[in-house]
């Protein structure tokens, strides 16, 4: 075993004294066993702490690899044949990027992260990366997304691509022609399962992607136990808040299926990583603070001869005081700076490589670039000890790359290389390309029957096929029909309210009892159950906790009180609204992932959702998720005490920007639940690649039935309408050929009371006929419009087509007025659709506290303000008489100067 250094002996200890307790240890060591002998430490330090001895424990190891040479298990696999296919597979991830970059100046790509990761991945590749099988589930896998280079190039040698897609790399249009930069499920749906790239999402949604496997074992769904998470991550990714900021829960709830592998090259894309000091070490006391298994593979085996020879610990000692900057001029400028910086100016050290040429010291390679040191520590790595385990492999950034980019802060953006550096390339690893072909930079691939493709299909066969590898299920889900929610249609009746949150609550605690799917329904709440009402779920389904509730409740004699279930059915996420969208994710994507098709609804607070997850969502969306985010407690005057940081009105913007994510925006009961049936029906029934968002409000009022409801049979024109997002609510009781002031008013969410008031308003004292739409989806509305808009352009001879808008509104008389809870971007969306003058009203500014009446009007989205809007548009169009406008103004308790609400 290689020696430690020892701290300095205090002057007052005898050296004997201290010479019989490391006997006495090694004796334990010896008897009971390494574990045994950590408890005794354990122990000794409990027993100091409480005699009250300054006992601090440390926070790291000295700077050398965890697992001893003596403690190394055997590599089982062909040393020279995974070389070779190594070498072939950095070869062709380096021409790959290269020649499009010749092709395509500008077109980017990656060569120095997977060429400092190669090896970290090859080992996975032949001896643990897992494929789903209809035996066990498969290993999942995130890949570094600027690694991707190495991911197609080993597709390639495995003979799943041809050259074309490799020669397309980065060229995706026509779509399925090329590779896309970096995993993206969307883009790449048989093959990336996982997107990485937007650093800090990878390791984040990986913890919770190993949790929600766990989660599925104990509610019975799936036996997911074999599966194990690996996540390779770069060190420079660690400063992302994301990559640490939940690793506490897999200690707490004992994860030992997550394995990450931290590729630490000590350089980031512009430089070191921690120039001055050392990431390995930082790395190591953060994780094993939190609790996880540390690995540090940081020396390959030419070190272990130096190591054991070093009987005083200097060299120890001095890998420990080097700070990373130095690791990088070492490698950067090779033998000669090893020498006068490691070993230098110590007669110890330098009599230590006195022998060692300065092509030897500079081919000392580091434990990331060893097979038996990688290997070793993904075995320990596997075996399932209670904690999840972190592999820190020190790696050279551009390893192979020599004057291209090896170890200089230019490696990240490294994408070409000259035929001297490619020549220099093909040298150093051995590849059959002639030097008249150096300049094209040819792909290689090892024909069948060589020993290289052998060896790697008889690898992956005995792993259960190739990885990565998106499946999804085939599986189809029944949507309960819409009749069966017959008493959402049928509104709240007259004298009583609700909240379109609540009914949503209600919604899903119903759902949940459908023998169909209802154990299928995943609930995810970050710590805000009782705001939306969906404590009811507590009890009715429990609170997943893996161990169980291990306490008796203070609320036990409540009916609805805190119950924790190791097989509970509700995530009850805490503060954590990353850590809650990383479930969604995982259940969304389990139908692919797993082969289980589950049904999320993750409920968040405000404008907690999107405006602080809103990159997480955007991976949902590339992920192919299916399953329903609620905004619960939207609008910025609905949730009108909690003021600014709060109040949301935005968020229905924010998800129009996600391709395949369907946005709505209800107002009562009934479009609630036929939105969310019609989102089931779409995604679960019939598979559509879409998910779904949903504003639903705090606000309490009557919820009407559902238009031309009769019974539990409804008015199938009005279901449609609300599903391609608009419709007519209420015709004006004025609606007459004799009646020239004609209005339309279009509302959503609780401001459609407030625009059904204005419509009141307008009849009985403007005499003006207002109609009354209710405008469920903006988004949707534009997105038809826009198609249809571009399907005509491009066909000039055909008939035109016509779009929800144009078939609802054509021929309508104007103005038409909008006004929502949210800023007036989102009914804008659709303002070149609308045939007339369109006014739009909404809440644009930051908000505050107060009552939502007082709050409405300050925005200028109350029924007086709309009221006023729709009579100005009416006189603008000379269909109302200007000079009664200040008069208006004043009846309708209007300021004409007050503070426009958004600057103030």
């Amino acid at each position: 075993m290689a020696s430690t250094a020892l701290p300095e002996t205090s002057a007052s200890l005898d050296p004997l004294e201290i010479a019989d307790w490391y006997e006495s240890l090694e004796d334990v060591v010896r008897r009971y066993g390494p574990d045994e002998a950590a408890r005794l430490i354990e122990l000794l330090e409990a027993r100091a702490v409480g005699q009250g001895l300054p006992v601090e424990a440390a926070s790291t190891t000295p700077y050398i690899n965890t697992i001893s040479p003596e403690d190394q298990p055997a590599f089982p696999g062909d040393r020279e044949l995974e070389f070779r296919i190594r070498s072939i597979i950095r070869w062709n991830a380096a021409a790959m990027v290269v020649k499009a970059n010749k092709r395509s100046d500008g077109i980017g790509g990656h060569i120095s992260t997977y060429a400092s990761s190669a090896l970290l991945y090859e080992i996975g590749f032949n001896h643990f990366f897992h494929a789903q099988t209809a035996e066990r589930p498969g290993d999942m896998v995130y890949f570094q997304g600027h690694a991707s280079p190495g991911m197609y190039a080993r597709a390639y040698v495995e003979g799943r691509f041809d050259e074309d897609k490799l020669d397309n790399f980065r060229r995706e249009i026509p779509r399925g022609q090329g590779l896309s930069s970096y995993p993206h499920p969307w883009l790449m749906p048989d093959f990336w399962q996982f997107p990485t790239v937007s650093m800090g999402l990878g390791p984040i949604t990986s913890i919770y992607h190993a949790r929600f496997l766990r989660y599925l074992e104990h509610r019975g769904l799936a036996k997911t136990d074999p599966a194990n998470v690996w996540c390779f991550l770069g060190d420079g990714e660690m400063d992302e808040p994301e990559s640490l900021g939940a690793i506490t829960l897999p200690v707490r709830e004992k994860l030992d299926n997550l394995i990450w592998v931290i590729n630490c090259n000590l350089q980031r894309l512009d430089g070191p990583v921690r120039g001055n000091g050392k990431i390995v070490q930082e790395m190591e006391g953060i994780f094993r603070g939190a609790g996880w298994n540390v690995i540090k593979v940081l020396w390959g085996e030419g070190w272990d001869d130096l190591l054991a020879r070093d009987k005083t610990g200097k060299l120890i000692a001095r890998l420990g005081e080097m700070v990373d900057g130095e690791y990088q001029t070492c490698k950067a400028e090779g033998g000669a700076a090893v020498r006068k910086i490691v070993f230098g100016g110590d007669p110890d050290l330098e009599e230590l490589v006195k022998d060692y040429s300065d092509d030897e010291l500079k081919n000392l390679r580091r434990g990331g670039h060893d097979t038996d040191k990688v290997y070793a520590a993904y075995a320990e790595a596997t075996k399932r000890s209670g904690r999840p385990t972190v592999i820190l492999a020190k790696t050279v950034k551009g390893y192979g790359l020599g004057e291209a980019g090896e170890a200089k802060n230019v490696a990240h953006n490294t994408k070409k290389m000259t035929s001297d550096e490619l020549r220099e390339f093909r040298d150093r690893f051995d590849i059959p390309v002639k030097d008249d072909d150096i300049e094209k930079a040819p792909f290689f691939r090892p024909q069948p029957g060589t020993p290289e493709h052998t060896y790697i299909h008889e690898r992956r066969k005995a792993l259960g096929g190739f990885v990565p590898a998106r499946v999804p299920t085939d599986e189809k889900l029944p949507a309960p029909e819409l009749k069966k929610f017959a008493k959402f249609l049928a509104g709240t009746g007259p004298g009583k309210e609700a909240s379109t949150t609540f009914v949503f609550g209600q919604f899903v605690a119903n759902l949940m009892k459908d023998k169909a799917v209802g154990k299928r329904v995943v609930p995810i709440i970050p710590d805000e159950a009782r705001t939306f009402g969906m404590e009811g779920l507590f009890k009715q389904v429990g609170i997943y906790a893996p161990f169980g509730q291990l306490y008796e409740p203070v609320d036990r004699a409540q009916l609805m009180y805190y119950k924790e279930a190791k097989d509970g059915q509700l995530l009850e996420e805490g503060i954590n609204e990353a850590g809650a969208m990383s479930s969604f994710v995982a259940a969304a994507t389990a139908y692919a992932n797993v082969g289980v098709t589950m049904i999320p609804f993750y409920v968040f607070y405000s404008m907690f959702g999107f405006q602080r997850v809103g990159d997480l969502c955007w991976l949902a969306g590339d992920s192919r998720s299916r399953g329903f985010l609620i905004g619960g407690t939207s609008g910025r005057t609905s949730l009108n005490g909690e003021g600014l940081q709060h109040e949301d009105g935005h968020s229905p913007l924010i998800a129009s920007t996600i391709p395949n994510l369907v946005s709505y925006d209800p107002a009562f009961a009934f479009e609630v639940v036929t939105l969310l049936q019609d989102g089931l029906r779409r995604m679960y029934a019939e598979g559509e690649q879409v998910f779904y968002y949903m504003s639903v409000y705090n606000d309490a009022y009557y919820m009407p039935p559902m238009p031309n409801l009769d019974g539990d049979k409804f008015d199938e024109d009005v279901r449609e309408g609300i599903c391609k997002g608009l419709y007519r609510f209420k015709v004006s009781e004025l609606a007459s050929p004799k009646v020239k002031a004609v209005a339309q008013l279009f509302g959503s969410g609780p401001i459609m009371n407030c625009v059904l008031e204005a419509q009141t308003i307008l009849e009985e004292k403007y005499g003006v006929a207002a109609t009354v739409w209710s405008a469920t989806s903006y988004c949707e509305l534009a997105r038809d419009a826009r198609a249809v808009t571009r399907w005509n352009r491009l066909h000039p001879g055909d008939r035109k087509k016509a779009s929800w808008l144009d078939r609802q509104l054509t021929e309508l008389d104007g103005p038409f007025v909008a006004a929502s809870d949210n800023i007036r971007l989102v009914p804008d969306q659709i303002r070149e659709w609308v045939p007339g003058r369109y006014v739009t009203l909404g809440t644009d500014g930051f908000g505050r506290s107060d009552s939502r009446d007082t709050l409405r009007h300050h925005f200028e989205v109350d029924a007086a303000h709309i009221t006023y809007a729709t009579l100005e548009a009416l006189a603008a169009e000379g269909k109302f008489d200007e000079t009664k406008l200040p008069a208006a103004l004043k009846d309708l308790g209007i300021d004409p100067e007050t503070v426009d609400p958004i600057t103030a």
